[in-house]
């Protein structure tokens, strides 16, 4: 069994954050596409051993974004 790095713990719980958006929030479809996208990079993480950091940065920077306007949104 592999330990997860610090980094891939994050992006697991932004993962996790970023499905609890509610469906009928404007940023429900935004925060499904980063998913999609986080997870794909994960996956071929596993494949390989250097996945696209920059990809993995932008993609985990603008999930928080969403997380930060979607959290401003529900106040």
């Amino acid at each position: 069994m592999e330990s997860s790095t610090p980094e891939e713990k994050l992006i697991h719980l932004l993962l996790a954050r970023l499905e609890r958006i509610s469906v009928d929030s404007y940023w429900a479809h935004r925060a499904s596409g980063v998913r999609g996208a986080l997870i794909r990079i994960l996956e071929e993480a596993e494949v390989q051993e250097n996945p696209d950091t920059q990809t993995l940065k932008n993609l985990s920077k603008l999930g928080f974004q969403i997380l930060e306007s979607a959290a401003r949104k529900k106040r």
